[in-house]
């Protein structure tokens, strides 16, 4: 029987040197199974995510990559409606033109060669809702509209508590202050209860070129608007261009070198149309009617005009 040496020192030494390679391989490998997994919410494995260059590049076959939303810019953006456009808004009469009648009834030119007198007082509902006030109060909340549109807006007067001005002077507004249209606010005063409706009038025949086919182009479109908003035409006044009367004794309208409509809407001694104007609603439905008739009116104007 054969016996195997006594191991010598050599083979203990290399014994315990493959021993402790075995330990520290084992040790490296469980560390990177433990980096690469580890436990989930839910107890089960949850793989990381990869890091650095190559996750950019590569992203998960579940992720939902969003459309972004077209960014809308001033630049981008459509002008509003009347940019660039100046209109001059004229609230009929004032509220001291009643106690100063030396001024009022002073007469100025009415543009034909002839004289008006200054101003009128105005007329006023049965239940003494004054004109000057109706058309004060329509003015102003044109006004507002026509600016959020995009337009910059003139008043003839500041306020509801002075004399005038003077009809020859509202006719010269527009150009003395470049505007490109001046409309005028009123409301009719017949003695017959019975009449209703509102109408325009341009003058006629035109002392200025602007005051020919433009203010009549300007008027269709304002009475088109005001019909649209549900308010009726004149009961008496009616031609081939519907509620347009062409006058030639209006100074307001003769001394105007821009597109000019006077606008009679409605008549205060009819106890219906009374009852809307002297209301906020009321007046706010026309003073809208009238910015659309503008917006129309604008929109058809050739470019070189704008």
């Amino acid at each position: 029987m054969t016996h195997a040496p006594p191991p010598g020192p050599w083979r203990t030494t290399w014994g315990r040197l493959g021993l402790l390679l075995a330990g520290l391989a084992v040790g490296a490998l469980t560390f990177l199974v433990a980096l690469q997994v580890r436990p989930g919410p839910g107890g089960g494995p949850t793989t990381l995510a990869p890091s650095g260059p190559a996750a950019a590049a590569s992203p998960s076959p579940d992720a939902t990559t969003a459309t972004p939303e077209p960014t809308v810019t001033a630049e981008s953006a459509p002008p509003p409606p009347l940019a660039g456009l100046t209109v001059a808004v004229d609230p009929g009469h004032n509220g001291g033109n009643g106690a100063n009648p030396l001024t009022v009834n002073a007469p100025v030119d009415d543009g034909r060669g002839g004289s008006k007198a200054c101003n009128t007082v105005g007329a006023s509902t049965d239940a003494g809702y004054p004109e000057h006030a109706f058309t004060w109060d329509v003015s102003g909340r044109l006004a507002a509209r026509l600016t959020e549109l995009g337009a910059v807006v003139v008043l003839t007067r500041s306020d509801d508590a002075g004399v005038g001005p003077c009809v020859d002077a509202r006719g010269r507004f527009p150009q003395e202050n470049d505007a490109d249209v001046l409309v005028s606010v009123h409301a009719n005063g017949t003695e017959d209860r019975s009449a209703n409706g509102f109408f325009a009038i341009v003058s006629d025949p035109p002392v200025h070129d602007a005051q020919g086919e433009p203010s009549v182009a300007l008027a269709r479109e304002l009475v088109s608007a005001l019909g649209e908003a549900g308010f009726a035409p004149s009961s008496s006044v009616a031609g081939d261009d519907g509620p347009i009367q062409r006058r030639d004794d209006l100074a307001t309208l003769n001394h105007a070198e821009r597109p000019a409509v006077v606008l009679e809407l409605g008549e205060m001694r009819n106890a219906g149309e009374a009852a809307v104007m002297a209301s906020e609603d009321g007046r706010q439905r026309y003073a809208d009617a009238l910015a659309a008739g503008l917006v129309a009116w604008a929109a058809d104007r050739a470019p070189d005009d704008r």
